[in-house]
């Protein structure tokens, strides 16, 4: 005769598991399993008893134990190098939630750097998982690399931010590349004879924004300065704009993200020069502290977290179809706000 228990009877730190729940309810733990996987009928009697005990004792079923009983896998890998940055953290989020709502688990893999035996040793504690899927974000070298040296057994998408031929996995992507385009336009439409631009690092040498810079000005014959390469931070933005403070020449200015334009702004104000007055200056991203800046800051604008839920779309498609989906895109839009204007003159 199994004893009824209660839930005060459980170490607090730890949390329920099945014979847990059989004793609260007074039944064995093949009965409890029944209930959990309705796969064999018991009495409404026995099922209420076993609810309720679930209820009492926040019993969560583990993923593990469930795949191995329903034959689902419902674990999504994501693998990033970054989860602080804007970018990658609004996309994992929309990861996430899609993920949520479709009733998968995410578990989320830092890659901390391009090496081949890092990632390696990252792709294989990944791998101990019985996973649904990967979602690789490929932003950078390192997202190129890992997707490229994940196994074909295992449905395999990635997030990015530029389309990128010849890969083999299925995107969903945000056409920075016409982020680019639209935001050098609209400053050659203002008036501006050229715009300078202060790069954040690309996958490739002609790739996303910049490239969309550069085909913006060539399409008018305008001059094509020479790039001005940075990293993400605002103190990279500030150090690049030292190049450019006190050129006759340079009126507007396409930042690659909107932390490289705080730290222009920053850098030529302490020199007098105003914004949008003197120089115009245009962002990338939208983030979140875009329009509270002073001057409220124009940019482009991506939704991470839209990419996030496109590309688990993809991966469930895939695994809920068995084929290769086709690759998902979206263009951005430019927000127009204080931070740019026609020159002087």
């Amino acid at each position: 005769m199994v004893q009824q228990g209660t839930p005060s009877s459980m170490p607090a730190h730890q949390p329920p598991v099945l014979a847990d729940v059989a004793a609260d309810a007074g039944v064995s733990v093949s009965t409890v399993s029944r209930v959990l996987t309705g796969r064999t009928p018991v009495s409404e009697k026995l099922k209420a008893r076993v609810e309720a005990a679930v209820e009492r004792l926040g019993y969560r079923p583990n993923a593990a134990a469930q795949t191995l009983v329903s034959g689902r896998r419902s674990t999504v890998a994501v693998l990033a190098r970054n989860t602080l940055r804007f970018g990658y953290a609004a996309t994992i989020q929309g990861i996430e939630e899609a993920a949520r709502t479709a009733g998968m688990v995410v578990n989320i893999a830092v890659v901390e750097s391009d090496d081949s035996a890092e990632i390696r040793r990252t792709i294989d504690l990944v791998l101990t998982q019985a996973l649904a899927g990967a979602i690789v974000i490929e932003f950078d070298s390192v997202g190129i690399k890992t997707l490229e040296a994940l196994p074909s057994s295992v449905p395999v998408v990635a997030a990015a931010g530029a389309r990128r031929s010849g890969s083999g996995r299925p995107h969903a992507f945000l056409d920075d590349a016409e982020g680019g385009r639209l935001a050098t336009e609209y400053l050659l439409g203002l008036g501006h004879r050229t715009v300078h631009h202060i790069a954040i690092p690309t996958t490739r040498v002609r790739s996303g924004r910049t490239e969309g810079w550069r085909q913006a000005l060539a399409a008018v014959g305008a001059p094509v300065p020479e790039l001005v390469q940075a990293d993400y931070s605002p103190a990279s933005g500030y150090r690049a704009a030292q190049r450019l403070i006190g050129r006759t020449d340079v009126t507007a200015i396409l930042c690659g993200n909107d932390e490289l334009a705080i730290g222009v702004a920053r850098a030529f104000q302490e020199r007098g020069v105003g914004i949008p007055d003197e120089v115009s200056l245009v962002g990338f991203d939208d983030q979140p502290f875009a329009e509270m800046w002073m001057p409220a800051l124009t940019t482009v604008a991506q939704d991470f977290t839209d990419l996030g839920r496109r590309t688990f779309a993809l991966l469930d498609e895939w695994i809920q179809t068995g084929s290769r989906p086709a690759d998902s895109a979206v263009m951005p839009d430019l927000v127009i706000r204080d931070s740019a204007a026609p020159p002087r003159g």
